[in-house]
C-alpha cells in the first residue's frame, strides 16, 4: 500500500543543480507554456539566450520573466517565492505535480491540480493527522484548509465558508466531497445509538452521490462533472458537534436532458437505471432497451471508461436507502427518467397540406402516459391542438411539426428540472435535524469556467456566474491578503482587483448587455436568432472593449467573442430565443397537475399558465432568473 506521506511531502530534499537567478530567464513556449533560458548576452532591450535543450534565441527583455533562485523549488506556499510571476507559479505547480504533490498553498488561497487518479491522502489516517494542526506545521492539503475553518468557527463564533472554484475538470466537486468526508469524521456525534440506525453523518456523506447520479454527466473535458451549483451548509451546535445540513442547488443544466454532444452523456442516471434496474424495476416501469435506443441519449455516448454504470445505480439505491426515501419515492424518481426517455421517442409527423401535426402510432405516448398517471387520450390531444387564452376565451390551437417536437423537449426538460428541485428538497428534509444550530460551515462548488469548441448560450450562463464569483473572491480575498500586509507593516498601495472584471460582467447584466438585448429580443414574435446577433453587434461592436467579432473560418462557428478573466471564448447563437423563453405546453402541464401520482402533480404546483397570469405581468425568461 502506498504510503499517504510519499503524495504529501517529500522525506528528502532532491539536489537540483544550483543556479545563479540573474543569468537565467523564463520565456514564453507555444507547447510547454514557459521554457528556462540562459542570458548569453545583453543588447539594450534584447537579450541572447540558449535554452537547456541548446537552441539559441534573441527575445525582448520585457517578454521575459525572472527565474526564482533553485532553494525555491517544490516551495510549500508559493508567497515565499521570490519572484511571483506566471512562469515561476506554474513551474512551481508543475514540479509538486510530477512529484504527487497536487496541492500547494499561495497565501490565503490553497492550489489543486487534478491528478485524475486515486490517491492514498485522503483515510482516516490522514484525517488524524490534520486533526487539530495549524497550517504551518501540515503539508497543504483540502483537510488543512477544512480543519483551521472548522476551529476558526469554534473559536471566533462566527460562521465560516469554503470557496472552491476553478474550470470545468478542475477537480471541484472531489474537494467539495473531501471537505463534506473531513467534517463528518471530525465533528461526527459519535453516538454508538445512532450507530444501529442510519447516523447524520453517513447521511450527509451519501447526499453526494445521489446527487451526482442526477446532477453530473460525462463532458469532453469531465467524466463526472457537476451540471449545477450547490452551497453545502453543514450546521453545527454549540460544541462543534455536527447539528444537520442543507443543500442549495442552482442552474442544473437542462438542456442537456434531450441533447448532447458525441463526445458527451445525459446524466448518470439515465443510464444506472436501464443498466442496473433488477427484473421486477424493468418490467414495472417500463425499462426497456439500451441507451442507443432512445432519441434523448443516442446522439452522446453510451458509456465510460472505467466506469460501472450497474455498480454505480448499486450506489445510488444505498445513498437513497441511507437518507430514508421510500419505496414510493425510489419510484418517482425512475418514473420521470424513463417518461423522459419514452417522451423522446414519441412519434409524430405533418399533415400534407395542413399546419397540423399528428401522431401515427401511440406506443411511446402510452408508457409516457402510463408512468406520469395521466389518460394517453388527453396526452396526445394536448400536446397536437391545446388550449390557449384568445382574449377572454380559450381555443384549441393546432400545432405543427416543429412546435410538438419543441414542446416534448420544453417538458421533458421541465420535468427532470423540477424532479431535481424535488430530490434537493428531499435530501434536506432529511439532513434537518431538531438538534440545536449555532453555526455553520457553508461550501461553495459550482459548475467551473467552460470554453468548448461551440460555446452555446447555456455556457454564456455558467461563464457569467464564474464572472460574478470571481469578482466577489478577488475583491474578498485580495482585501484579506492586504490586510495581513498592513499587519507586516509592508509598504503596499491598496488595489481593489475586483474592478478588473467589471466591464466584462456590464457587457452581459447591464441594460442594454447581452441579456438585457435577449430578452427584449425574446418578446418580439418574428425576432430570430439573425436578429439577435445584428442587434448585439449594432450595440456591442466597437464600443464594449469586452465584445469582439472573430475572424470566420471553416473551425470558428462563434458569432461573437467575450473577453473573460480566464480567457476569450466565442460563441454561437443557435436555439437562443426559445432557450431563453423555455415554454411550456399549459395544456400538458394542467394534466400533469391532475396526475394519480401526487408527487408528479406536484411538481407543477406552482405553475403560472399563461391565461392565469395576472394582467400586465410577464413571464421570466431564463436570464430573469439567472440574475
Amino acid at each position: 500500500m502506498e504510503d499517504p506521506q510519499d503524495f504529501l511531502r517529500q522525506k528528502t530534499q532532491s539536489v537540483t543543480e544550483s543556479i545563479d537567478p540573474k543569468k537565467w530567464v523564463w520565456i514564453e513556449d507555444k507547447a510547454e507554456g514557459y521554457l528556462s533560458a540562459k542570458i548569453l548576452e545583453v543588447n539594450g532591450e534584447t537579450l541572447s539566450v540558449e535554452t537547456k535543450e541548446g537552441q539559441r534565441l534573441t527575445v525582448k527583455r520585457d517578454l521575459t520573466q525572472q527565474m526564482n533562485p533553485t532553494k525555491y523549488d517544490k516551495a510549500e506556499d508559493m508567497a515565499a517565492l521570490t519572484y511571483l510571476n506566471e512562469a515561476g507559479v506554474l513551474h512551481n505547480l508543475r514540479q509538486r505535480y510530477f512529484c504527487g504533490m497536487i496541492y500547494t498553498y499561495s497565501g490565503l488561497f490553497c492550489v489543486a491540480v487534478n491528478p485524475y487518479r486515486r490517491l492514498p491522502i485522503y483515510t482516516d489516517k490522514v484525517v488524524e493527522m490534520y486533526k487539530g494542526k495549524r497550517r504551518a506545521e501540515m503539508p497543504p492539503h483540502i483537510f488543512s484548509i477544512t480543519d483551521n475553518a472548522y476551529n476558526e468557527m469554534l473559536q471566533e463564533r462566527e460562521n465560516q465558508s469554503i470557496l472552491i472554484t476553478g474550470e470545468s475538470g478542475a477537480g471541484k466537486t472531489e474537494n467539495t466531497k473531501k471537505v463534506i468526508q473531513y467534517l463528518a469524521t471530525v465533528a461526527g456525534s459519535g453516538d454508538v445509538k445512532a450507530q444501529k440506525k442510519k447516523n447524520l453523518e453517513d447521511q450527509i456523506v451519501q447526499a453526494n452521490p445521489l446527487m451526482e447520479a442526477f446532477g453530473n454527466a460525462k463532458t469532453i473535458r469531465n467524466n463526472n462533472s457537476s451540471r449545477f451549483g450547490k452551497f453545502i451548509r453543514v450546521h453545527f451546535g454549540l460544541h462543534g458537534k455536527i447539528a444537520g445540513a442543507d443543500v442549495e442547488s442552482y442552474l442544473l443544466e437542462k438542456s442537456r436532458v434531450v441533447s448532447q454532444s458525441s463526445e458527451e452523456r445525459n446524466y448518470h442516471a439515465f443510464y444506472q437505471i436501464l443498466t442496473g434496474a433488477d427484473a421486477e424495476i424493468k418490467e414495472k416501469f417500463l425499462v426497456t432497451g439500451k441507451p442507443e435506443d432512445y432519441k434523448f441519449l443516442c446522439d452522446g455516448v453510451a458509456r465510460i471508461d472505467a466506469v460501472d454504470d450497474e455498480e454505480e445505480w448499486k450506489a445510488t439505491c444505498e445513498s437513497m436507502d441511507t437518507l430514508g426515501f421510500t419505496d414510493d419515492e425510489k419510484s418517482f424518481l425512475i418514473k420521470i427518467v424513463m417518461a423522459i426517455l419514452h417522451f423522446g421517442n414519441v412519434k409524430f409527423k405533418q399533415r400534407p397540406r395542413e399546419e397540423q401535426a399528428e401522431c401515427p402510432n401511440t406506443s411511446d405516448a402510452e408508457k409516457v402516459a402510463f408512468l406520469l398517471g395521466i389518460q394517453v387520450a388527453d396526452l396526445v390531444r394536448a400536446l397536437l391542438r391545446p388550449r390557449i387564452r384568445v382574449g377572454h376565451e380559450y381555443v384549441q390551437q393546432g400545432r405543427n411539426y416543429e412546435q410538438v417536437v419543441s414542446s416534448v423537449a420544453a417538458l421533458s426538460k421541465s420535468l427532470y428540472d423540477r424532479m431535481f428541485k424535488w430530490l434537493i428538497a428531499r435530501i434536506n428534509k432529511t439532513l434537518d435535524t431538531k438538534f440545536s444550530k449555532n453555526y455553520f460551515i457553508g461550501v461553495l462548488d459550482i459548475a467551473g469556467f467552460e470554453i468548448f469548441q461551440v460555446n452555446l448560450f447555456e455556457q454564456l450562463c455558467i461563464n457569467y456566474t464564474n464572472e460574478k464569483l470571481q469578482q466577489f473572491f478577488n475583491h474578498h480575498m485580495f482585501i484579506l491578503e492586504q490586510e495581513e500586509y498592513k499587519k507586516e507593516n509592508i509598504d503596499w498601495e491598496f488595489i481593489d482587483f475586483g474592478h478588473d472584471l467589471q466591464p466584462c460582467i456590464d457587457l452581459i447584466e447591464k441594460k442594454m448587455g447581452i441579456l438585457s438585448i435577449l430578452d427584449e429580443e425574446s418578446i418580439y414574435p418574428k425576432a430570430s436568432d439573425k436578429t439577435l446577433i445584428e442587434k448585439l453587434k449594432k450595440n456591442h461592436d466597437g464600443k464594449s472593449p469586452k465584445f469582439k467579432l472573430p475572424k470566420m473560418s471553416s473551425k470558428n462557428k462563434a458569432h461573437f467573442e467575450i473577453e473573460h478573466y480566464a480567457g476569450t471564448v466565442g460563441y454561437t447563437v443557435m436555439g437562443w430565443l426559445e432557450k431563453n423563453k423555455d415554454p411550456l405546453n399549459d395544456s400538458v402541464v394542467d394534466l400533469l397537475r391532475k396526475s394519480t401520482d401526487p408527487t408528479i402533480a406536484g411538481l407543477f404546483a406552482d405553475h403560472q399558465s399563461e391565461g392565469s397570469r395576472k394582467k400586465g405581468s410577464q413571464f421570466m425568461t431564463v436570464s430573469q432568473l439567472h440574475k
